[in-house]
Formats: structure tokens, C-alpha cells, sequence
């Protein structure tokens, strides 16, 4: 967590913004579209073969020998099935040579990516989160090495092009892979590479159901800025887009935290469930904490949304903070997805998922539609809003069902009150002087307080849980 919030952060707002400014919205925004783009038909390289694997080694460890060599090559194979889909479908909607010779090589990114999710989610299945929190991070610190130079270190005459920002994460992604394969290569006592056409049927039909839940939510989760390109005039659409990305970063840098959680939780779920031992103290640890940090967060960026895009940005700040106010209250729904969504996921419950995934990217769809044309990047803002709220709580709800978890009114009163509280804050704190950073920190600390008069913040106790995990292992 600690090397996550150090290194993440800053790549986001340090980096990635700096190359904004840099390059333009325009440029940015062009970027952005093949990104997000690229990301649609992820699934095709993955076919939720990282997901079943970090359940399926959290429960049986010893399957690393026997599985490894055979995935390898089927990630391989779905590399050339998910670059012949992407591009088919670019040149459908009509991209250009350019848009196309960038999606080329953000395709190769994302297969570097995907392949080391999947060697992670073998040393984060054996339980080494630290070996796991090193490598999470550490594309990124290549990443922020690489562009530092060329933003600062007056190694080039040339202006920073977006291009070289795609290569930059191509040879981090290349490194980190060649290092994360060490390891696991390691532990899997590897030697060959070895072909099993009947191994090959079962992994892809039990990833199956993993593939569809992960290509829905990432429908629903990336098709924002596409839908905007579409729907809107060339020019309109483009500068758009990087209104909308200029809003979505602080809530791209919000869901790395949140992600962290899942990856922690998806095994200890697992492992916990096989052993039919309860997780009801450990989802409402992990719950707690995301709701405390995304609660603040979302009502901070509603109050102090302009000044914070004043902070980050030197054009369309109006723009882009009416649409970061809205989005970042996404964060609330997003954290409580990353807990309940993956305690579903460990419990095998794959088919409730995949409906609540379809639904959400119906509802995204049917908004985007509706709401672009006349409110633009707002009505994208609008749209990702209503379906994380909606796919959360029915999430929420079905695994009350499922667990037969009774109501603790206690516990739901405190964290209603929390919430009210940390509006109230929100509204006074602006009042409290002229210094808005004085005011937004005031906010942090009174609402951290507020957390632990309630007693919602356990943080030693999940901290314990974790160690007592991976000491067992």
C-alpha cells in the first residue's frame, strides 16, 4: 500500500499530467480514445485466465508446476486473436492510418500488461504480497524514470510527442515482464514449454465465465470516451475527450488503491471460503476503510473541484471540473464494487455477476446515447456515475442475500452518519479561510477523526488479519 501510494500518485498527477499539458487535450485526447480503444477487447488476451488462476492457486498451490507451461501458451494464442479483433472492429468504425499505427502498438502494451497480471496473479495466489507490491509498482517507477528524462532532462531538442509516452510504457511493460517471469519461472520449477489440446479445453471453459464478467465491466467501465468521439462532431469530440480524461484522472488514481484490495482480497477470500471460515470481519475491514477514503475523497472533489483542476491543468478548467464533480462520486461506488464484487467472484457466484455486468453496461450505453450529444463530456460524467452505483449495490445486496448476513443497525446507522458528516464538512470547510489547501486538509483530518469516533477505522486490525495470512502460508 505504502509503495502504491508513493509511486502511483505521482505517475498519475506528476507524470501523465504533465504529459496533458504537454501535448494538449487535443493530442491527449486522440491518445486517450485508442487507450481506452484498446482496452475494450482485453478480455480476448486474458479470457479471465488471470482471475480463475489467482482463485485456483490461493486454494491448490501446487497446480503452478502443472499449469504454468500450458497458460503461457494459451496467452500466446489469444495475443493473435485479440490483435485480429481490435483491429477488424477499428476498421470498421473507421480509424485512420495514424489511429491505427498507435493502436498497434498500444495492443502490444496491453498483451505485456495482461501477461503480467497473470504472472502476478501466481505470486500473489502463493500469498507473497510483498514480491507482489514490488512488481505492481514497478512499471511505473520505469515509466516515471523514462518520461522524467524526456520532459526534464533536456535529452532532446524535440517537443514531447504522445508517441514517445506509448513507448515509454512499452519498455517498462517489456522489463517488468522479463522480471516478474524470473519469478515465477522460479517457483514453477519451469523447463519447457509444453502443448496440452486437452489442458487447453479445460482452462478456457473454466475461464469462461471469468472472460464474459471481465469484458462487461470493461465495457462499461472504458467506452466513455469512445462514445464521446462518436457521438460528437471531429473537432468537438476530440477536445472532449480530454476534458473527460482530464477529469478522470484523480479517479484513476483513486482505483489503483481500490484495486490493491481486490488483489489482496481475492485469495484470502478463496483460501478463507475453501476453509468455510467466516469473511464477514474482513469484508467489513476492507469495506470500511474504502468507503472512509472514497467518501472523503468524492466530497472533497466536489467542493474544491475548481481549484483542484487549477491546480492540475492550464485549459478547460471550467470544463473539466463540472465533469470531475460528478465522476469522482463513481469513487464511492467503485471501492464498494472492489469488495463485494470480489467476494461474489471467490464464491463462485460468476453467472449473478455477469447479469449485474450486462445490466450496468446497458444502462452506461443507453445514457451515453441519450446525454452526449446535448451535455457532451457531462453527460459521459452522468452515465458512469448511475451504472457504478447501480452495479454496486446490487452486488451489496446479493451477497447479503447470498451470505445471510443480518442487518446491523448499529453499524448501518454509523456509517450513515459518517457519510452526513463528511457533507457537512465539505460545505463548511471552504468557509474556514481563505487557504483552500488549508480548508481541503482540514476536511481529511476532520472526517479521519469522525471515522474513528464512530469506530469505523480499524486499520491495526486488518493489517493483523493479513499478516496472520501470509505467515500461515
Amino acid at each position: 500500500m505504502v509503495l502504491n501510494l508513493m509511486v502511483k500518485p505521482f505517475w498519475l498527477l506528476g507524470i501523465d499530467r504533465t504529459v496533458q499539458n504537454v501535448v494538449g487535450a487535443e493530442d491527449y485526447g486522440f491518445y486517450f480514445v485508442i487507450f481506452n480503444f484498446s482496452f475494450l477487447f482485453n478480455i480476448l488476451l486474458d479470457f479471465g485466465i488471470t482471475n480463475y488462476n489467482n482463485r485456483n492457486i490461493a486454494q491448490h498451490s501446487h497446480l503452478l508446476n502443472k499449469h504454468f507451461s500450458g497458460i503461457v501458451i494459451i496467452k500466446l494464442l489469444l495475443a493473435v486473436v485479440y490483435s485480429v479483433v481490435t483491429f477488424s472492429v477499428a476498421f470498421l468504425i473507421g480509424f485512420d492510418a495514424h489511429q491505427l499505427a498507435m493502436l498497434g502498438v498500444l495492443c502490444f502494451n496491453q498483451f505485456l500488461l495482461s501477461f503480467i497480471l497473470y504472472l502476478r496473479s501466481n505470486i500473489s495466489g502463493l500469498l507473497m504480497f510483498r514480491t507482489d507490491s514490488f512488481l505492481s509498482v514497478l512499471d511505473r517507477v520505469l515509466m516515471i524514470l523514462i518520461c522524467g528524462a524526456l520532459l526534464w532532462g533536456h535529452i532532446t531538442t524535440q517537443p514531447f510527442r504522445i508517441e514517445w509516452f506509448v513507448y515509454a510504457q512499452t519498455v517498462s511493460y517489456v522489463l517488468t515482464a522479463l522480471f516478474a517471469l524470473a519469478i515465477v519461472v522460479r517457483k514453477a520449477a519451469f523447463r519447457k514449454l509444453s502443448w496440452n489440446f486437452a489442458f487447453f479445453v479445460v482452462i478456457m471453459k473454466k475461464s469462461l465465465p471469468f472472460a464474459l464478467l471481465v469484458m462487461l465491466m470493461a465495457f462499461y467501465n472504458r467506452i466513455d470516451p469512445v462514445m464521446i468521439e462518436r457521438l460528437l462532431p471531429k473537432a468537438i469530440g476530440k477536445s472532449q475527450v480530454g476534458v473527460y480524461a482530464s477529469a478522470y484522472r484523480l479517479l484513476d488514481a483513486g482505483n489503483m488503491i481500490a484495486f490493491l484490495f481486490a488483489g489482496l482480497l481475492l485469495p484470502l477470500f478463496s483460501r478463507m471460503l475453501k476453509h468455510k471460515e467466516s469473511v464477514l470481519q474482513i469484508v467489513r475491514l476492507a469495506f470500511n476503510l474504502l468507503i472512509i477514503l472514497s467518501t472523503v475523497v468524492a466530497f472533497g472533489s466536489y467542493s474544491y473541484a475548481t481549484e483542484l483542476m487549477q491546480l492540475m491543468y492550464h485549459a478547460h478548467v471550467e470544463e473539466s471540473a463540472r465533469v470531475f464533480s460528478i465522476l469522482m462520486f463513481g469513487f464511492i461506488a467503485i471501492s464498494s464494487s472492489y469488495v463485494f464484487g470480489t467476494l461474489l467472484t471467490a464464491n463462485g457466484n460468476l453467472k449473478l455477476l455477469n447479469i449485474i455486468a450486462a445490466s450496468g453496461m446497458a444502462i452506461n450505453l443507453t445514457i451515453n446515447f441519450l446525454l452526449v450529444p446535448r451535455l457532451m463530456a457531462e453527460g459521459s460524467a452522468w452515465a458512469s456515475v448511475v451504472t457504478q452505483f447501480t452495479t454496486a449495490l446490487l452486488q451489496m445486496w446479493f451477497t447479503v442475500r447470498l451470505f445471510r448476513w443480518k442487518a446491523d443497525r448499529r453499524y448501518l446507522l454509523s456509517l450513515a452518519a459518517f457519510v452526513v458528516g463528511v457533507g457537512m464538512l465539505a460545505f463548511l470547510t471552504p468557509r474556514f479561510s481563505d487557504s483552500w489547501i488549508m480548508n481541503i486538509v482540514s476536511m481529511g483530518v476532520g472526517s479521519v477523526l469522525l471515522a474513528a469516533l464512530l469506530k469505523l477505522l480499524d486499520l491495526k486490525n486488518f493489517i493483523a488479519i493479513l499478516k496472520s495470512d501470509e505467515a500461515h502460508y
